[in-house]
């Protein structure tokens, strides 16, 4: 059961991801979490190190799409100054927002990783998928209550799947 949770990378952030890596596993696309995966929770603030980082995975050519559970406003106005389509209010970790973002980018679930911060939306949706799963480290403590709540859980869980062997924290 625990495998359903565990996800096949676990980085301190985004800019770990060796896209090198990424491409010779076939992955042509990343499907993106905005929320503490790409920027502080509820922020629409973009700074430079993340515009170069989409500017790098698109030169290595990937395909980019957020995929946020948050409201449609802010996620897309994020979008549009990254250049990036967006899928919002995806209640993950159900499939069809997944579902859309690989209409969107056109490929199949074999060509494309998850990356986001929660295991229980993000990691969990990717795994009912059967796609690539890379966790992240939130970017920032600030959170909604109920990802705060969760995030005890999830602590949990992570704890024991370190200790069981099946993940480890790569630097």
């Amino acid at each position: 059961m625990l495998k359903m949770f565990c996800p096949d990378m676990y980085l301190d952030n985004i800019y770990d991801i060796d896209i090198e890596y990424i491409k010779k596993k076939n992955i042509k696309g990343l499907l993106i979490d905005l929320d503490n995966t790409l920027l502080p929770w509820n922020c629409c603030i973009i700074d430079q190190d993340l515009r170069d980082w989409v500017k790098k995975c698109k030169k290595y050519g990937l395909s980019l799409c957020i995929v946020s559970n948050n409201r449609a406003r802010r996620i897309n106005e994020c979008a549009k100054e990254l250049q990036i389509p967006a899928v919002t209010r995806a209640i993950k970790p159900r499939k069809k927002a997944f579902l859309k973002g690989l209409s969107i980018l056109g490929i199949e679930k074999n060509q494309v990783a998850v990356i986001g911060d929660q295991i229980f939306t993000d990691i969990f949706g990717a795994k009912r998928m059967g796609i690539f799963a890379i966790l992240v480290k939130p970017v920032c403590n600030r959170e909604f209550v109920w990802t705060r709540l969760m995030r005890k859980f999830e602590g949990i869980i992570l704890k024991l799947m370190i200790r069981k062997g099946l993940i480890s924290m790569i630097k």
